[in-house]
């Protein structure tokens, strides 16, 4: 995704959704990561302008890092480290708002940014390092669920369909954004855990560890911006999705791979 990008025929379309988003990949990569954000976003603008089409670049609730406004909304700047470990990522979304504004303003693109609060449902990687798979799998191994810190920090999760029905209504509208799509619904990571725990079926435990550097002590989107201009809020509660997910890695077809040591939840 950092090479220049060419596609024959018309496009209408152009969605810019690539880039690692697991602490496990972003910390592994930090270097491709602000490259994708970059070097990314600017090819794909590129072929959006070449072809007329309207741009959608998917951003995060990452670029509001440790907020000091709760909930957030779209207006709020954020609490970002520049230089802290978790800011490749941060930052390489927050440049990638910047550039698709420029774009915009400047030569008249036709561009949406979409804010993605902690996205979850079948088909993660049991690997993929964030909380959700990695409770899910320790709780189907009988380990102990790794929650790190005491666990209050918060988190507004949202079921991979929803999501999925929030950018494309962005796409389909012609709202510039930036828009949140995410779950209103904010729980302790440690009644998240817990969850889990019950919805396995098995018995389970906790055992805290040490939580990462700039973990945001909270999270939750103020959606209000999504619910007037797109018609959009999430269908699928917790325990529905959850039960799904989890039954997904119950599939004999789901990869299994030894998981890092890692417990965020990121957009």
């Amino acid at each position: 995704m950092t090479d220049f990008v060419h596609v024959p025929g018309p496009v209408d379309l152009v969605l810019h959704l690539a880039s690692a988003a697991s602490p496990a990949d972003y910390l592994r990569l930090p270097i491709e990561t602000l490259k994708v954000g970059s070097l990314g976003t600017l090819h794909a603008l590129g072929l959006a302008v070449d072809k007329g089409a309207r741009f959608v670049l998917a951003s995060t609730s990452e670029v509001y890092g440790d907020p000091l406004q709760h909930p957030q909304s779209e207006a709020y700047w954020g609490n970002v480290n520049p230089v802290g470990p978790r800011s490749v990522y941060d930052e390489a979304k927050r440049y990638a708002e910047a550039l698709t504004t420029a774009y915009r303003m400047s030569r008249g693109t036709d561009t949406a940014i979409v804010r993605i609060f902690n996205t979850y449902g079948p088909r993660m990687r049991p690997d993929d390092g964030r909380a959700i798979p990695t409770f899910i799998r320790q709780a189907l191994a009988g380990e102990p669920l790794s929650v790190t810190g005491d666990g209050s920090q918060t988190r507004s999760v949202c079921y991979v369909d929803d999501t999925i029905r929030g950018i494309l209504a962005l796409a389909e509208s012609h709202a510039p954004g930036p828009v949140n799509i995410g779950g209103p619904l904010e729980l302790p990571v440690i009644d998240l855990a817990k969850t889990i725990i019950e919805l396995s079926g098995l018995p389970g435990s906790i055992r805290h560890i040490e939580r990462p550097v700039d973990d945001p002590r909270m999270r939750r989107p103020d959606t209000t911006l999504a619910q007037e201009l797109l018609d959009w809020t999430p269908r699928v509660e917790l325990r529905e999705g959850m039960a799904r997910t989890i039954a997904s890695f119950r599939s004999p077809l789901a990869p299994e791979r030894p998981a890092p040591r890692y417990g965020d939840i990121s957009g």
